[in-house]
Parts: structure tokens; C-alpha cells; sequence
């Protein structure tokens, strides 16, 4: 499996290492993924995702429900 946030989308970027001398080599942002378990009150069960943590504060800030649907409307989550 991919290193993309399930939920938000977000995957690794690519920049540079800057040295003192300002030699400059490519590089690889990766993002801060965790694999998580979910609990879905309405449905009863639990998911597990591998979101990045800028996901799980939505999370706790607006809800799972809420930011499951925003995944399914932008089409990063197909379940």
C-alpha cells in the first residue's frame, strides 16, 4: 500500500537538501502516516485507516462521520 493519507490525500512531496555550501540535492518530504482504528456508531463497527495526523486532529475536531463523508465526496475513500 501506498504512503497516501486515506482520508485526505495527502502523499509525499520532493525538495531539496540545502548544504552549508548551498549544494542542493533532491530530497523526499514523506507524510506523517499512522494506521488508526475507528469506531463507527451508526454503523456498529470498526474501520482501520492509515491516515496522516493532520487527519486525525479533523477528526477529533469535527468527527469521524463528518469527515468520512468530505473523504467520499472528494473521492479519496470508496467504502
Amino acid at each position: 500500500m501506498s504512503r497516501v493519507c486515506e482520508l485526505t490525500g495527502k502523499k509525499a512531496i520532493t525538495g531539496n537538501n540545502v548544504s552549508f555550501s548551498n549544494k542542493k540535492n533532491k530530497r523526499k518530504f514523506n507524510v506523517n502516516l499512522t494506521k488508526k482504528r475507528f469506531y463507527l456508531p451508526e454503523e456498529d463497527r470498526w474501520i482501520t485507516l492509515k491516515v496522516s495526523t493532520s487527519a486525525i486532529k479533523n477528526i477529533n475536531k469535527k468527527g469521524i462521520n463528518a469527515v468520512l463523508k468530505e473523504a467520499r465526496e472528494k473521492g479519496f475513500l470508496t467504502k
